[in-house]
């Protein structure tokens, strides 16, 4: 039986997550319009609220999945024009840019839950959700991100294939070695 790869777990729980939160906005919407327009006496009032707070969560988790995938804004057309190790470089910094993004996220993101905390601050609907929930999605994709950049960096700068590691190719789960020294015997 082979080994399940921890990063293929990552992806999974990811996708997963993100898809649950998103089909559980998309049903409390449903609720929320079948309630309005057939059952107005069961209509709930904190539907809008609530679908916002859920895909928040959702963008912010999945995003670390565009990192992954190469699907974050970068400069894409001057990497084609430079061969693979200039590639190699410029991707290497833009991880590092990107990590100091992430950090970013992650310093104010904590700001802000932190001062909510201390605020005790709460929607102004009658569900009176903590705030500090929601806002804790600012750090939480922050550091998913600044995971996935971490690994693509030590991947640029350690393990730098440029058969494999070009711009606009993706390796498919299947291709990857089951181990870092498998890849860096090839």
């Amino acid at each position: 039986m082979a080994a399940v790869r921890p990063d293929t777990i990552w992806d999974t729980i990811e996708r997963t997550l993100a898809g649950v939160l998103g089909l559980l906005a998309m049903a409390l919407g449903l609720v929320q319009v079948l309630g309005r327009y057939f059952f107005p006496a069961y209509a709930i009032s904190w539907g809008e609220e609530v679908i916002v707070y859920l895909v928040v969560w959702g963008v912010m988790i999945i995003s670390s999945q565009l990192v992954r995938t190469d699907g974050h804004v970068r400069p894409d057309l001057v990497l084609r024009l430079v061969p693979p190790g200039g590639q190699r470089w410029l991707e290497a910094f833009n991880c590092i840019v990107a990590l100091i993004f992430c950090a970013g996220m992650i310093w104010y993101g904590w700001q802000i839950v932190d001062t909510s905390m201390l605020l005790d601050e709460r929607s102004s609907s009658g569900l009176q959700f903590p705030m500090w929930i929601y806002y804790s999605a600012l750090p939480a994709g922050g550091v998913l991100m600044g995971v996935r950049y971490l690994i693509r960096l030590f991947r640029y700068l350690f393990v730098f294939d440029p058969k494999t590691m070009t711009v606009g190719h993706h390796i498919a789960d299947h291709e990857l070695p089951a181990n870092l020294s498998d890849l860096a015997n090839r």
